[in-house]
């Protein structure tokens, strides 16, 4: 009943303030994202329906019943940087402020948009996977900005996309090779960015394209059989490394711009029959052999480029070329002979250039004939030695196999009991631990740990006993800061003055020292903005064989402004947060959580999610605290007694961070009356927020009188969602952070408009 009446409240909300208001707000938000361009200027006094904006060359709004169907803005900041390294630039880039992910956010809630094209506007950052929520879009151009990182494999999910052109960027790394869901592209462009790997060969699966574009990159390998794109016109590839011979081509295809690339073998014969080729270049490549003769006779060919290749042999005396064909280039290759009179300067027609042969030519500049005739000979020299060099080293390596078969032979018994030793070792582990300390030595840490890098992060060290006691003057007292489930704290001071607090484990014997400190320098690894860092650790005595207790201290970074809580409490009430103060900090730990989720491998869960493990530091940036700690403390053992699987207990520890996380929301809109209640009476209060009465009797008056009703029903959903008691229907951290930036965004414009309300 509760949900209903949020429903209603919801709907009532939306229907006051009608679409094409919400949809204004929308575009308004977007413009201050982008840093009020110049080209948005005209939104400050425009009293008008934004719907019947005249079309302008850098700016177009369109709409269908009242909801914008078309944004395209050209901006002035052109992408040209040569050693942009992912960092703002002053006038060339948007501010390090930008949040190329709030952006997007904010756009995703255009929901019927279907074309969007925002170029150099000097937007800069990794695309962000929720790209793909634009679902509605069939014509995608970001072109000429500062985007870097992955093309989100999340983009074949926008399977109404026409157009994909995200030209002039600095993307680095493969292309996803799931771009065949896009039945419905027909434009594929990725030209000047620093792309690299291979072609993707799903392209080819795309039967719709009619144009690809991936030229200026750093492409490599083989370029796949494209015949079977048979509406495929344009494609481009120039200035690659791709080092291939040349594929079969569509029938179909137009323009094929090949040049600068490593291109070799002879050029195939089924390019002179492609009738409907207007525009070839295959220059700056390592094509050999003498080229088709119908190639400069195809019906359509205007522009024939194969200059600076190690093409060879005389061309024919009595060579035809088309009556369009008005420019040829052959230069700096090996043709010896006579010059076909199609291809003399003679004519005002055709432009030629074959200068840098060994032809029996008085125009352009020429070789002497032995030049072409040692190269010849030294390819045909270099052909016969490579030959001999295959058969010989055939032969070892026949030799080599079956002296190798042999000591395998003599050898199989004792390498099969050392695998044997090695799997028990892993079961082992694997008994005692979620994860065995060989998967934790080979963790991958992908996401944001990539993004920010590991320069300048302190590498996890070992410290003595001595020097913790004299941090902590010998465990004092005065140095005490509390007790939890997870052990003592207390705070210290290292030798060079920082202030650190210290963990105080008593952990039972469950593995050796050597997994433990495996274990260790995990977690040592996880950095984070938003994570309280791990210094290093100490481990009292060694862990012994025997079984017993063993003492083990972890010294992590000092936050010192307190938790949350503490700020949401009635007894410091200066320093209670405003709503918007709460969802920053909010953000903050999502960020935090779902990095420890999908950002390390393997994915650390099960983080001991409350209000009173979120420290803030002294500009109340959040950092999260007490996460990971099921790696040290285990509760396998538990979950072995109840039957659980590893893969269940993995899956259950992932929603109840979830679950947790819904309590701190809880708390977050609640505040100070949760003080002495529990879990039972949260969830039976949620029921109150359906209503407006009794939100004004739930929710506590701070967030009441700082708050927009939008906002906080955005917050109020996920709550709901987060501790549903359905494991399954819970959403993931992903979604869970993005309602969170969505309600701030919303938050941020009602209280722009208050400003602007009480100003005017």
């Amino acid at each position: 009943m509760g949900y209903f009446y949020l429903f209603l409240l919801v709907l009532f909300s939306w229907s006051c303030h009608g679409l094409q208001t919400y949809q204004t707000q929308l575009l308004l938000q977007i413009r201050k994202h982008l840093e009020y361009p110049s080209q948005l200027q005209i939104l400050d006094n425009y009293n008008g329906d934004l719907c019947n904006l005249s079309a302008m060359s850098n700016l177009t709004i369109s709409c269908q019943d009242n909801f914008v169907t078309e944004f395209k803005i050209r901006g002035d900041k052109v992408a040209n940087v040569s050693d942009f390294n992912g960092y703002a630039i002053p006038s060339k880039t948007l501010s390090k402020t930008f949040s190329i992910d709030s952006l997007v956010t904010t756009l995703t809630r255009l929901t019927s948009l279907k074309v969007l094209s925002l170029v150099s506007l000097g937007i800069w950052g990794p695309l962000p996977d929720k790209i793909h929520r634009l679902y509605s879009l069939e014509f995608l151009d970001l072109s000429s900005n500062f985007m870097f990182g992955s093309i989100p494999p999340q983009i074949s999910r926008m399977v109404k996309l026409q157009t994909l052109t995200l030209d002039g960027n600095y993307f680095n790394d493969t292309i996803p090779n799931t771009l065949d869901s896009l039945s419905n592209l027909s434009v594929l462009s990725f030209r000047g960015n620093r792309l690299k790997g291979q072609f993707p060969s799903s392209i080819c699966r795309i039967s719709s394209l009619t144009d690809v574009a991936m030229c200026h990159n750093k492409l490599s390998g083989k370029l796949p059989d494209l015949s079977s794109l048979t509406r495929l016109r344009v494609l481009d590839v120039r200035e690659n490394r791709l080092d291939s011979e040349l594929p079969v081509m569509p029938q179909g295809l137009v323009t094929a711009l090949l040049a600068k690339n490593l291109f070799s073998g002879e050029i195939p014969a089924q390019f002179g029959v492609l009738s409907h080729l207007q525009h070839l270049d295959l220059s700056f490549n390592q094509l050999s052999g003498t080229p088709p003769s119908a190639l400069f006779d195809l019906p359509s060919i205007s522009y024939l480029n194969l200059a600076s290749n190690v093409l060879s042999g005389s061309l024919p005396e009595h060579l035809t070329c088309g009556s369009k064909l008005g420019f040829v280039d052959i230069s700096n290759n090996k043709f010896v002979g006579d010059l076909p009179s199609c291809l003399d300067n003679k004519s005002d027609k055709r432009v030629v250039k074959y200068g840098g042969n060994c032809l029996s030519t008085d125009g352009q500049q020429q070789h002497q004939g032995l030049y072409c005739k040692e190269a010849n000979t030294r390819r045909s020299g270099r052909k016969t030695a490579v030959l001999v060099a295959i058969i010989v080293v055939s032969v070892l390596l026949l030799m080599l196999l079956a002296f190798g078969i042999l000591i395998l032979f003599q050898r199989c018994r004792p390498r099969r009991t050392f695998e044997t030793h090695i799997r028990q070792k892993v079961v082992q582990d694997n008994l005692t631990t979620g994860v065995s300390s060989e998967v934790l030595a080979n963790a991958r840490f992908i996401s944001e740990v990539a993004k920010l890098g590991t320069q300048g992060t302190p590498i996890c060290r070992l410290f003595s006993m001595e020097e913790l006691e004299e941090a902590t003057d010998n465990f004092d007292s005065s140095m005490f800061m509390g007790e939890g489930f997870t052990g003592k704290l207390y705070k210290g001071r290292l030798e060079n003055g920082t202030y650190v607090v210290i963990r105080s484990l008593t952990l039972q014997k469950k593995y050796s020292i050597q997994n433990l400190k495996v274990r260790l320098d995990f977690l040592s690894k996880l950095h984070h903005p938003h994570l309280v860092g791990l210094l290093g650790h100490c481990i009292a005595g060694g862990v012994q064989d025997d079984s017993g207790a063993s003492k083990v201290f972890l010294v992590y970074d000092y936050v010192p402004n307190g938790n949350y809580r503490m700020h949401l409490s009635e007894t410091c009430p200066e320093k209670v947060l405003k709503w918007s103060d709460r969802l920053a900090i909010l953000i903050d730990v999502a960020k935090a959580v779902h990095f420890l989720h999908t950002g390390v491998i393997p994915g650390v869960y099960n983080n001991r999610l409350k209000t009173n493990n979120i420290l803030l530091d002294e500009h109340r940036l959040a950092k999260l605290s007490d996460y990971g700690m099921f790696i040290i403390m285990e509760e396998n053992e538990k979950l072995e007694a109840k039957g659980e699987s590893l893969k269940s207990s993995r899956r259950k520890t992932l929603e109840d961070d979830v679950y947790n996380f819904g309590f701190i929301l809880l708390e977050s809109l609640v505040g100070p009356i949760v003080s002495g209640k529990g879990e039972t009476f949260l969830l039976n209060e949620m029921v109150s927020f359906g209503s407006q009465d009794g939100r004004k009797r739930i929710v506590d008056p701070t967030v009441l009188t700082t708050c927009s009703q939008e906002s906080l029903s955005i917050v109020v959903s996920i709550t709901g969602k987060c501790i549903c008691p359905e494991p399954s229907s819970r959403p993931s951290f992903e979604d869970v952070l993005w309602n969170l930036q969505y309600a701030a965004q919303v938050q941020a414009a009602a209280d722009a408009d208050q400003k602007s309300d009480s100003t005017s």
